[in-house]
């Protein structure tokens, strides 16, 4: 079963969005939960609570051993922060599971939120459409390391990305009826279980 982290940010918009796509999921929030499961959302939220809410645990060290061993990762808006290795505005450290730089809030506040159809997709993996995407409060990936796959751009910047099973938007596609991000993730989640 899929493990949506359920400390805080919008856990519950992920679990539906997943539901929609046909695919049981539940609320993780402990090490052994996120051990447990078979692929891990991280949600949107606020990326320095869920570092404080991690601290004491040995939450961070569960969600290495899941993208480590290969499950499919997801992290939305903060959850790719998190997954990040380098972090500015200001400056942090992220789990440092992808390869990628991260400034966080770079677009605005959230007066200045919006909601995007992104044209600049990678067509193989997204098709011909629009991509919708809502951003709030949302990070910019300002560097992507190598074999990070840039899915989607806004503006030029990246705000999708992937690497073999881990995969990062910095937008939040569980607002939207959009499945293509979840399709994505899901699709690594089967690669990885095929093995």
């Amino acid at each position: 079963m899929i493990g949506v982290l359920a400390l805080q940010g919008d856990f519950e918009a992920h679990l539906a969005a997943l539901a929609r796509a046909g695919v049981r999921a539940r609320p993780v929030r402990t090490a052994v939960d996120v051990r447990a499961s078979s692929g891990l959302v991280i949600p949107g939220g606020e990326s320095t609570t869920f570092k404080k809410l991690m601290e004491g645990t040995d939450l961070e060290a569960a969600i290495r051993e899941v993208a480590l061993r290969g499950d499919a990762v997801l992290g939305t808006c903060a959850g790719a922060i998190l997954l990040a290795e380098t972090v500015t505005n200001p400056e942090a450290r992220g789990l440092g599971l992808l390869p990628i730089s991260v400034a966080r809030n770079a677009y605005g506040r959230q007066l200045d939120s919006t909601v995007l159809r992104l044209t600049d997709v990678d067509r193989v993996a997204l098709g011909e459409a629009p991509l919708e995407a809502v951003f709030i409060r949302a990070p910019k990936i300002t560097a992507a390391g190598p074999g990070v796959e840039v899915l989607a751009r806004r503006d030029g910047d990246a705000v999708l990305v992937r690497k073999e099973n881990i995969l990062a938007a910095t937008f939040h596609p569980e607002l939207t009826e959009d499945r293509r991000v979840f399709d994505l993730f899901l699709a690594a989640r089967m690669r990885t279980s095929a093995r």
